[in-house]
Protein backbone atom coordinates (compact mmCIF):
# COMPACT_ATOMS: atom_id res chain seq x y z
CA UNK A 1 0.00 0.00 0.00
CA UNK A 2 0.87 3.29 -0.71
CA UNK A 3 2.66 5.87 2.08
CA UNK A 4 0.13 7.85 3.95
CA UNK A 5 1.33 11.54 5.10
CA UNK A 6 -1.98 12.91 5.61
CA UNK A 7 -4.75 12.34 8.61
CA UNK A 8 -8.20 10.96 7.22
CA UNK A 9 -9.93 12.43 10.49
CA UNK A 10 -8.55 15.81 9.94
CA UNK A 11 -9.42 15.55 6.41
CA UNK A 12 -13.29 14.77 7.63
CA UNK A 13 -12.68 17.22 10.25
CA UNK A 14 -12.19 19.90 7.16
CA UNK A 15 -14.77 18.91 5.23
CA UNK A 16 -17.43 18.89 7.56
CA UNK A 17 -17.33 22.56 8.06
CA UNK A 18 -19.66 22.46 5.13
CA UNK A 19 -22.46 21.33 7.48
CA UNK A 20 -22.69 24.66 8.89
CA UNK A 21 -24.07 25.68 5.85
CA UNK A 22 -27.40 27.74 6.92
CA UNK A 23 -29.33 26.58 3.88
CA UNK A 24 -29.60 23.06 4.93
CA UNK A 25 -32.35 23.82 7.51
CA UNK A 26 -34.41 24.60 3.88
CA UNK A 27 -33.61 21.56 2.05
CA UNK A 28 -36.78 19.21 1.42
CA UNK A 29 -35.35 16.20 2.17
CA UNK A 30 -36.21 12.61 3.46
CA UNK A 31 -33.46 10.00 4.89
CA UNK A 32 -33.89 5.99 4.02
CA UNK A 33 -31.85 2.94 4.85
CA UNK A 34 -31.12 -0.16 2.32
CA UNK A 35 -29.75 -3.28 3.40
CA UNK A 36 -26.38 -4.71 1.78
CA UNK A 37 -25.96 -7.88 3.73
CA UNK A 38 -26.19 -7.05 7.34
CA UNK A 39 -25.09 -3.41 7.23
CA UNK A 40 -27.64 -0.73 6.80
CA UNK A 41 -26.59 2.01 4.13
CA UNK A 42 -27.98 5.10 5.23
CA UNK A 43 -29.54 6.89 1.43
CA UNK A 44 -31.27 10.81 1.70
CA UNK A 45 -34.20 11.65 -0.97
CA UNK A 46 -33.60 15.32 -2.12
CA UNK A 47 -37.07 16.41 -3.51
CA UNK A 48 -37.72 19.40 -5.75
CA UNK A 49 -40.86 20.00 -4.16
CA UNK A 50 -42.24 19.66 -0.49
CA UNK A 51 -44.22 16.40 -1.10
CA UNK A 52 -43.12 13.58 1.09
CA UNK A 53 -44.48 10.28 2.48
CA UNK A 54 -43.47 6.78 3.20
CA UNK A 55 -41.29 6.78 0.25
CA UNK A 56 -40.36 9.16 -2.70
CA UNK A 57 -43.15 10.05 -4.96
CA UNK A 58 -42.15 10.45 -8.60
CA UNK A 59 -45.53 12.97 -8.77
CA UNK A 60 -43.13 15.99 -7.70
CA UNK A 61 -40.63 15.33 -10.60
CA UNK A 62 -39.01 13.86 -14.06
CA UNK A 63 -37.30 10.98 -12.48
CA UNK A 64 -34.60 10.15 -10.06
CA UNK A 65 -30.73 11.10 -9.79
CA UNK A 66 -28.90 8.38 -8.21
CA UNK A 67 -25.89 10.44 -6.73
CA UNK A 68 -22.17 9.35 -5.11
CA UNK A 69 -20.56 11.78 -3.45
CA UNK A 70 -16.70 12.14 -3.41
CA UNK A 71 -14.07 12.50 -1.09
CA UNK A 72 -11.71 10.34 -2.15
CA UNK A 73 -13.21 7.27 -0.81
CA UNK A 74 -12.25 9.13 2.37
CA UNK A 75 -13.44 12.22 3.57
CA UNK A 76 -17.19 13.85 2.60
CA UNK A 77 -20.64 12.46 3.09
CA UNK A 78 -24.07 13.30 1.96
CA UNK A 79 -24.07 15.86 4.70
CA UNK A 80 -21.38 17.86 3.40
CA UNK A 81 -22.91 17.44 -0.23
CA UNK A 82 -26.21 18.43 0.47
CA UNK A 83 -26.05 21.83 -0.97
CA UNK A 84 -25.16 20.26 -4.42
CA UNK A 85 -28.04 17.82 -4.53
CA UNK A 86 -30.60 20.14 -3.28
CA UNK A 87 -29.91 22.69 -5.96
CA UNK A 88 -29.83 19.62 -8.51
CA UNK A 89 -33.33 18.65 -7.39
CA UNK A 90 -34.31 22.28 -7.80
CA UNK A 91 -32.51 22.80 -10.74
CA UNK A 92 -33.30 19.27 -12.90
CA UNK A 93 -36.73 18.77 -11.44
CA UNK A 94 -35.71 15.23 -10.47
CA UNK A 95 -35.43 13.52 -7.10
CA UNK A 96 -31.74 12.80 -6.35
CA UNK A 97 -31.38 10.45 -4.00
CA UNK A 98 -27.56 10.41 -2.17
CA UNK A 99 -26.04 7.27 -0.74
CA UNK A 100 -24.23 7.39 2.60
CA UNK A 101 -21.54 5.02 1.67
CA UNK A 102 -18.82 3.31 4.04
CA UNK A 103 -15.47 5.04 3.46
CA UNK A 104 -11.60 4.07 3.15
CA UNK A 105 -9.85 3.22 5.24
CA UNK A 106 -12.31 1.49 8.14
CA UNK A 107 -13.94 -0.13 5.15
CA UNK A 108 -11.98 -0.35 1.72
CA UNK A 109 -12.45 -1.71 -1.37
CA UNK A 110 -15.10 -3.05 -2.70
CA UNK A 111 -17.26 -2.30 0.38
CA UNK A 112 -18.18 1.38 -1.09
CA UNK A 113 -19.14 -0.12 -4.62
CA UNK A 114 -20.93 -2.92 -2.35
CA UNK A 115 -23.00 -0.05 -0.88
CA UNK A 116 -23.54 1.72 -3.93
CA UNK A 117 -25.30 -1.09 -5.69
CA UNK A 118 -27.04 -2.39 -3.42
CA UNK A 119 -28.73 1.12 -3.45
CA UNK A 120 -29.12 0.69 -6.82
CA UNK A 121 -30.47 -2.45 -6.52
CA UNK A 122 -33.18 -1.13 -4.36
CA UNK A 123 -34.17 1.95 -6.53
CA UNK A 124 -34.47 -0.39 -9.70
CA UNK A 125 -36.54 -2.36 -7.75
CA UNK A 126 -39.08 0.20 -6.74
CA UNK A 127 -38.26 -0.33 -3.21
CA UNK A 128 -36.80 3.05 -2.33
CA UNK A 129 -39.11 5.52 -5.20
CA UNK A 130 -42.29 4.44 -6.31
CA UNK A 131 -42.75 4.06 -9.84
CA UNK A 132 -39.26 4.85 -10.32
CA UNK A 133 -38.63 2.93 -13.94
CA UNK A 134 -35.23 2.52 -15.76
CA UNK A 135 -36.02 4.45 -17.89
CA UNK A 136 -36.16 7.36 -15.38
CA UNK A 137 -33.31 6.94 -13.08
CA UNK A 138 -29.21 8.29 -14.02
CA UNK A 139 -26.50 7.18 -11.98
CA UNK A 140 -24.44 9.90 -11.30
CA UNK A 141 -20.98 10.90 -9.45
CA UNK A 142 -18.51 13.42 -8.87
CA UNK A 143 -14.78 12.31 -8.26
CA UNK A 144 -14.40 9.01 -6.43
CA UNK A 145 -18.55 9.39 -6.89
CA UNK A 146 -17.77 9.33 -10.39
CA UNK A 147 -15.16 6.20 -9.85
CA UNK A 148 -17.97 4.45 -8.06
CA UNK A 149 -20.54 5.26 -10.31
CA UNK A 150 -18.72 3.86 -13.63
CA UNK A 151 -17.97 0.47 -11.47
CA UNK A 152 -21.74 0.57 -10.59
CA UNK A 153 -22.59 0.69 -13.95
CA UNK A 154 -20.15 -2.03 -15.10
CA UNK A 155 -21.34 -4.27 -12.14
CA UNK A 156 -24.53 -3.68 -13.16
CA UNK A 157 -24.00 -4.73 -16.95
CA UNK A 158 -22.18 -7.74 -16.03
CA UNK A 159 -24.37 -8.91 -13.26
CA UNK A 160 -27.55 -8.28 -15.34
CA UNK A 161 -29.81 -7.17 -12.69
CA UNK A 162 -30.81 -3.92 -13.92
CA UNK A 163 -30.02 -2.06 -16.84
CA UNK A 164 -28.78 1.74 -15.96
CA UNK A 165 -29.79 4.04 -19.79
CA UNK A 166 -27.88 7.03 -18.06
CA UNK A 167 -24.68 7.88 -16.52
CA UNK A 168 -22.98 11.05 -15.53
CA UNK A 169 -19.27 11.54 -14.26
CA UNK A 170 -18.14 14.57 -12.88
CA UNK A 171 -14.17 14.43 -13.42
CA UNK A 172 -14.33 10.87 -12.51
CA UNK A 173 -11.19 9.32 -10.96
CA UNK A 174 -11.12 6.05 -13.57
CA UNK A 175 -6.98 5.27 -13.52
CA UNK A 176 -4.99 3.29 -11.09
CA UNK A 177 -1.55 5.50 -11.50
CA UNK A 178 -1.03 9.16 -10.57
CA UNK A 179 2.60 9.02 -10.04
CA UNK A 180 5.07 9.95 -12.92
CA UNK A 181 4.39 7.09 -14.63
CA UNK A 182 0.66 7.71 -15.60
CA UNK A 183 0.01 7.85 -19.38
CA UNK A 184 -2.23 11.17 -19.27
CA UNK A 185 -0.28 14.49 -19.32
CA UNK A 186 -2.75 16.27 -17.35
CA UNK A 187 -1.32 14.27 -13.73
CA UNK A 188 2.12 15.86 -15.03
CA UNK A 189 0.19 19.47 -16.14
CA UNK A 190 -1.81 19.81 -12.86
CA UNK A 191 -0.77 17.32 -10.35
CA UNK A 192 0.84 20.43 -8.24
CA UNK A 193 -0.18 24.01 -6.99
CA UNK A 194 -3.99 23.14 -7.14
CA UNK A 195 -6.51 21.42 -5.08
CA UNK A 196 -6.26 17.85 -5.78
CA UNK A 197 -3.02 16.88 -6.27
CA UNK A 198 -1.18 13.52 -7.83
CA UNK A 199 0.36 12.95 -4.76
CA UNK A 200 -2.79 13.01 -2.91
CA UNK A 201 -4.66 10.73 -5.40
CA UNK A 202 -1.90 8.36 -4.50
CA UNK A 203 -2.37 8.55 -0.79
CA UNK A 204 -6.51 8.45 -1.52
CA UNK A 205 -6.04 4.73 -3.63
CA UNK A 206 -3.67 3.48 -0.77
CA UNK A 207 -6.33 3.99 1.26
CA UNK A 208 -8.84 3.04 -0.53
CA UNK A 209 -7.11 -0.67 -1.72
CA UNK A 210 -7.06 -3.44 0.16
CA UNK A 211 -3.89 -4.70 -1.21
CA UNK A 212 -1.85 -4.43 -4.70
CA UNK A 213 -4.03 -6.44 -6.62
CA UNK A 214 -6.92 -4.06 -6.46
CA UNK A 215 -5.30 -1.97 -8.72
CA UNK A 216 -5.69 -4.36 -11.32
CA UNK A 217 -9.69 -4.28 -11.06
CA UNK A 218 -11.91 -2.78 -13.63
CA UNK A 219 -14.42 -2.13 -10.70
CA UNK A 220 -11.46 -0.37 -8.83
CA UNK A 221 -9.66 1.25 -12.41
CA UNK A 222 -12.96 1.37 -15.02
CA UNK A 223 -10.43 2.08 -17.52
CA UNK A 224 -9.34 -0.91 -16.78
CA UNK A 225 -12.12 -2.70 -18.68
CA UNK A 226 -11.06 -4.08 -22.14
CA UNK A 227 -15.02 -4.70 -23.00
CA UNK A 228 -17.12 -1.03 -22.73
CA UNK A 229 -19.59 -2.65 -24.83
CA UNK A 230 -23.88 -2.70 -23.81
CA UNK A 231 -22.62 0.47 -21.49
CA UNK A 232 -25.36 3.61 -21.21
CA UNK A 233 -25.75 6.91 -22.79
CA UNK A 234 -23.05 9.07 -20.72
CA UNK A 235 -22.26 12.55 -19.79
CA UNK A 236 -18.74 13.27 -18.59
CA UNK A 237 -17.98 16.70 -17.43
CA UNK A 238 -13.73 17.45 -17.25
CA UNK A 239 -11.94 19.92 -15.43
CA UNK A 240 -9.41 22.04 -17.52
CA UNK A 241 -7.08 22.40 -14.50
CA UNK A 242 -7.65 18.77 -12.98
CA UNK A 243 -4.98 15.84 -13.13
CA UNK A 244 -8.23 13.82 -13.61
CA UNK A 245 -9.04 15.85 -16.79
CA UNK A 246 -7.73 13.32 -19.58
CA UNK A 247 -8.69 10.11 -18.11
CA UNK A 248 -12.25 11.69 -18.00
CA UNK A 249 -11.64 12.37 -21.63
CA UNK A 250 -10.19 9.18 -22.71
CA UNK A 251 -12.86 7.09 -20.91
CA UNK A 252 -15.35 9.31 -22.85
CA UNK A 253 -13.28 8.14 -25.88
CA UNK A 254 -13.50 4.70 -25.21
CA UNK A 255 -17.34 4.27 -24.74
CA UNK A 256 -17.76 6.15 -28.19
CA UNK A 257 -16.08 3.67 -29.67
CA UNK A 258 -17.30 0.99 -28.00
CA UNK A 259 -21.12 2.30 -29.48
CA UNK A 260 -22.23 4.57 -26.48
CA UNK A 261 -24.42 7.82 -27.39
CA UNK A 262 -21.53 10.05 -25.34
CA UNK A 263 -21.59 13.53 -24.55
CA UNK A 264 -18.19 15.11 -22.78
CA UNK A 265 -17.08 18.47 -22.35
CA UNK A 266 -14.14 20.33 -20.47
CA UNK A 267 -15.30 22.90 -18.10
CA UNK A 268 -12.62 25.65 -18.87
CA UNK A 269 -10.50 27.43 -16.09
CA UNK A 270 -12.27 24.65 -13.94
CA UNK A 271 -10.44 22.77 -11.37
CA UNK A 272 -11.05 19.40 -9.17
CA UNK A 273 -13.82 20.16 -7.01
CA UNK A 274 -15.59 22.30 -8.26
CA UNK A 275 -19.27 20.93 -8.38
CA UNK A 276 -19.26 19.99 -5.11
CA UNK A 277 -19.43 23.34 -3.97
CA UNK A 278 -22.97 23.81 -4.92
CA UNK A 279 -23.15 27.22 -5.10
CA UNK A 280 -24.10 29.51 -8.20
CA UNK A 281 -20.71 29.66 -9.50
CA UNK A 282 -19.99 29.95 -13.20
CA UNK A 283 -18.75 26.09 -13.23
CA UNK A 284 -21.49 24.86 -11.31
CA UNK A 285 -23.98 26.78 -13.85
CA UNK A 286 -22.46 25.60 -16.98
CA UNK A 287 -22.74 21.92 -15.63
CA UNK A 288 -25.98 21.91 -14.78
CA UNK A 289 -26.80 23.38 -18.12
CA UNK A 290 -24.98 20.51 -19.70
CA UNK A 291 -26.53 17.92 -17.12
CA UNK A 292 -30.39 19.15 -18.00
CA UNK A 293 -29.96 19.32 -21.27
CA UNK A 294 -28.49 15.61 -21.22
CA UNK A 295 -31.27 14.04 -19.01
CA UNK A 296 -34.30 16.16 -21.00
Amino acid sequence: MALISFDPETERKIAELKKLDPIRIFTKKLDLKVMNGEHEVGVRLFLPSGRTGDKGSLSGGRGVILFLHGGGWVTESVDTYERICALMARETGMQVLAVEYRRAPEDRFPTALNDCYAAAMALYSGELVEGAGEENIVIMGDSAGGNLAAALVLMARDRGEFSPRKQILIYPALWNDYTDSSPFPSVKENGEGHMLTAAKMEEYLGLYEKNGEDRKNPYFAPLLETDLKGLPDTLILTAELDPLRDEGEEYARRLSAAGSNVVCHRIKKAFHGYFALGIKHMFVGESLGYIKDFIK
